[in-house]
């Protein structure tokens, strides 16, 4: 039997009076591709610093591949990869002399990472610019040097913290092309705001809110909470879009009401409220009625709320 990759249990995090993390239980199997999810203030960026070792947790367990972060913490930093928010490149070395430091500090000798600096500068389409320095990378560029920094010395977990914040869309799809093809030889824990990439790549997802686990599952699965719920989108005739959605927001059966010109999207609690949806429309110039499949987003928002967090 494979043992998880990462466990958390009962794991608590404290600011004073400030609860970060409540009792955190997680598990992830290795090998896979793994989504934590989780709006602003939810607690993400603590819980990875405590899985990377770089803070203690106020109380509860942590094991990285079968090692406490406690007990092991050296021999965890030896078999992980982090991928920040931030840029720590060092801008006073060349892309390739970044990843030459990196082996070095994790005890590699040249003839170990020789070749496989020269395979990540090619599959990270840097090769070109290897002997350049990063200040005069794009933001993709330099986000692409930083992942392939963390596989140098081919970890066993890579943790990836929002690492495509910021990039053009051909750059995350380049990040993102290169994080499916480790699939399975590594397990990848992800955070990330853009919940379609979440929806593509991941095997299973957490979201999490206050600190705690609030839902985990494959996508499918998180979807199929909100089974009791059905979505449609209705068009309207130019100019109706705004009138009608003030009235569908005000009916019993009706919630998470949005618009986008005269398109409105409306959530019923059961689909017996469509004939009360009908009557409430009876003479609107509808132009046309589509049910819409439901999305990671929508498990998202009535999980977390609409409201937008600081």
């Amino acid at each position: 039997m494979t043992l998880p990759s990462i466990v958390t249990r009962s794991l608590t995090k404290s600011y004073g009076a400030l609860t970060a993390l409540d009792s955190f239980d997680l598990s992830v199997e290795q090998g896979t591709i793994f989504g934590l999810l989780g709006p602003n203030g939810a607690g993400k960026t603590t819980l990875i610093r405590i899985l990377t070792t770089l803070m203690n947790q106020s109380s509860g367990s942590v094991t990285i591949e079968g090692l406490d972060t406690l007990s092991s913490g050296r021999a965890i930093r030896c078999m992980i990869g982090v991928v920040s928010q931030e840029n720590s490149l060092d801008r006073y070395l060349t892309a390739r002399e970044n990843l030459e430091l990196h082996a070095r500090l994790h005890g590699m000798e040249k003839r170990q990472y020789k070749g496989r600096i020269d395979d990540l500068l090619e599959l990270m389409g840097l090769a070109g610019r290897q002997t350049d320095f990063p200040d005069t990378f794009s933001g993709g560029m330099q986000r692409r040097l930083v992942i392939a920094r963390a596989l140098v010395h081919q970890p066993r977990v890579l943790f990836l913290d929002e690492p495509t914040t910021g990039l053009d869309p051909q750059s995350r799809r380049a990040v993102w092309e290169y994080v499916r093809s480790l699939a399975g030889s590594m397990t990848i824990f992800l955070t990330t705001h853009y919940l379609e990439e979440a929806e593509q790549l991941c095997d299973r997802i957490a979201i999490m809110d206050h600190g705690r686990l609030i839902a985990s599952g494959s996508t499918q699965e998180l979807k199929d909470r909100l089974s009791g719920a059905t979505v449609y989108e209705i068009e309207f005739a130019e100019g109706e879009g705004e009138r009608y959605a003030v009235l569908l927001g005000a009916m019993s059966c009706s919630r998470n009401i949005s618009r986008l010109g005269n398109k409105v999207t409306v959530t019923l609690e059961h689909w017996e409220c469509v004939s009360e949806i009908v009557t409430a429309l009876h003479g609107a110039a509808i132009r046309r009625i589509s049910l819409k499949e439901r999305t990671l987003e929508d498990v998202f928002i009535s999980l977390t709320g609409e409201k937008v967090r600081e």
